[in-house]
């Protein structure tokens, strides 16, 4: 079913080092999205599944390229059995795949090879994230890019005079093709998400840097510390307050309907 469009709030800024302007989802950026897995999270698949606790781990992880793929191979290696569930299996077939003309994280039991599963000792969620914090680095020193950047995401476009123009805003439905149509749940629309103590751009500061630049995030975080308490509210919590608005609505004039009979 076709959705309405709904307004968010964007700003552009001239990248300071590089023939490049930014498109950035203010809106988003001052949110108080935060990762809700394991307390709330549905899970990615076509009905929701927070029992098995993959969250948006289901499919594995497609690699941006050479470098990342290396980058998370140095890292598995440092993991040790008591923080990866499946690095048995991955000593034996390995950790990673082609799929779809793509280098993927490959697949055990219906989700990536790197997520421990309920009943793991250690708990279940990603082990290349646990392995980081457990060895006093950031998990986007480990992570594959996509899952490091996870919902923000940054889409570039070269007109053609060579100059970029940089999307920076958050994962949508739509970003994943048809599949993503078939999500039973999407955490970018689900108010539960959006009850972080802080909002995005300083919580996930480390990932916005970089994804652009520390001189480009420091033109944002000016930005919003200026504009952030007059922003719209990300579309997803107006429409949650509309439709409690709604609902409000509807219960007083049942009450109404009831008390005059």
């Amino acid at each position: 079913m076709a959705r309405t469009p709904e307004a968010g709030e964007w700003a552009s800024f001239t990248d300071p080092d590089e023939d490049r302007t930014w498109l950035v989802d203010v809106g988003f950026l001052a949110s108080p999205w935060h990762c809700i897995y394991g307390a709330g999270c549905q899970g990615v698949l076509t009905a929701p599944a927070p029992e098995q606790a993959e969250g948006c781990c289901s499919y594995g992880a497609h690699f941006t390229g050479a470098q990342d793929e290396e980058r998370v191979r140095r890292a598995a290696a440092t993991l040790s059995d008591a923080q990866w569930q499946f690095r048995g299996r991955a000593a034996a077939r390995g950790a990673f795949a082609g799929r779809g003309g793509a280098r993927t994280t490959r697949l055990v039991e219906s989700a990536c090879i790197f997520l421990n599963r309920p009943g793991f000792p250690g708990g279940p969620g990603c082990a290349l994230h646990r392995g980081a914090l457990e060895g006093g680095v950031a998990p986007m020193a480990y992570k594959p890019d996509v899952c490091w950047q996870l919902p923000l995401r940054r889409e570039d476009f070269t007109d053609a005079r060579g100059h970029v123009t940089s999307v920076l805003g958050s994962w949508e439905r739509r970003h994943w093709g048809p599949g993503g149509e078939e999500f039973a749940w999407w955490c970018t629309e689900d108010p539960a998400a959006f009850s972080g103590a802080a909002p995005v751009w300083r919580a996930l500061a480390p990932e916005l840097r970089a994804m652009t630049s520390p001189a480009l995030y420091d033109a944002i975080a000016a930005y919003l510390d200026e504009r952030a308490a007059v922003l719209l509210p990300h579309p997803t919590l107006r429409r949650h307050a509309a439709q409690s608005g709604e609902e409000s609505s509807r219960s007083c004039s049942s009450s109404s309907s009831s008390s005059a009979s």
